[in-house]
């Protein structure tokens, strides 16, 4: 007898006796957070990228999830995680590993952003949108290496990094405009200059007694290139690397983090026991700055 003859009472019988199992979600790694000492007496300055490290939280809704020498932040929420960077390909596993250590799943994360749009810190980004199926957010200078994996020829590095699996972009942040979770309003800002479309953000987080700090993850900005490149001969590039330094100077920035842990002291400080106080943002902006002055110098005498 076929289905259509049965009772109607026994239709959902039949039709459940072939419907697939119900799947059981992976079961997540053994919960792990260190301290931030027990983070940095594993990692070193200028660690290697893959190298995996554990958790550790950064101030209230705010952990590190990335390895020893790549960063990626996660901004907590109920309703759903932002983080921030998804390192190498590599690295990814170590990032999706360490947010199941903190007691999450890796379809929690809503949304995921980018620092800078090279393989180190974006690399990732395929691995956690498969895992995940979080919006990919990029800002429309990065957007179109995202999504063919190639980088772009305005980047003062370009042809000098590993293409990167392609990854679709769901949605375009430019500066001034916010991603939300239900814990956190995080802002993009615009600082090209290590790429075209880098963004740094910057957030305030709260902890259980109500204390909210400001947090800054400000991207790379290193005025490094590849050979025969002169910053010199493209002032509207040079005009944007400026003016992105100044807006991380206007910024509240009580605990600075960066792509690279090393390039804010991240290590010594979380060696101290605390990610606030060390490097300001003001620091941070000169210190690039001077380097980028530097090499226009060096430049110029060529």
């Amino acid at each position: 007898m076929s289905a259509r003859y049965l009772p109607a009472l026994t239709l959902p019988l039949a039709l459940a006796a072939c419907a697939p199992p119900i799947q059981t979600p992976d079961p997540l790694p053994p919960r792990e957070i260190v301290t931030p000492q027990q983070w940095a007496q594993q990692c070193t300055d200028w660690d290697e990228w893959d190298k995996p490290a554990p958790p550790y939280r950064i101030h209230g809704s705010t952990y590190y999830v990335g390895t020893c020498g790549i960063a990626a932040i996660l901004v907590a929420g109920d309703g759903g995680h932002i983080l921030i960077d998804s390192g190498t390909e590599a690295g990814a596993d170590v990032v999706l590993d360490n947010v199941g250590k903190l007691g999450f799943r890796p379809n929690e994360i809503a949304s995921l952003l980018h620092s800078h749009e090279h393989f180190d810190h974006t690399g990732g980004h395929a691995l956690v949108k498969r895992a995940s199926g979080a919006h990919v957010v990029a800002s429309p200078q990065a957007a179109p290496v995202l999504r063919s994996g190639e980088d772009d020829p305005a980047d003062p590095q370009h042809g000098l990094h590993d293409a990167m699996e392609p990854v679709p972009v769901d949605v375009i942040v430019r500066d001034g405009e916010t991603v939300r979770s239900e814990t956190a309003t995080l802002t993009a800002i615009a600082t090209p200059g290590h790429t075209p479309g880098a963004l740094s953000w910057a957030w305030q987080s709260c902890d259980e007694a109500g204390d909210c700090l400001s947090i800054v993850y400000a991207d790379s900005l290193s005025p490094i290139s590849r050979e025969g490149y002169r910053f010199g001969d493209h002032p509207e590039y040079l005009e944007g690397f400026r003016a992105g330094l100044e807006k991380l100077r206007a910024v509240d920035c009580d605990i600075l983090l960066t792509p690279h842990p090393s390039a804010s002291d991240m290590v010594t400080r979380a060696a101290a026991g605390s990610m606030v106080g060390g490097m300001s943002c003001v620091d941070y902006a000169d210190a690039v700055e001077a380097r980028l002055d530097a090499r226009l110098v060096e430049e110029a005498g060529d």
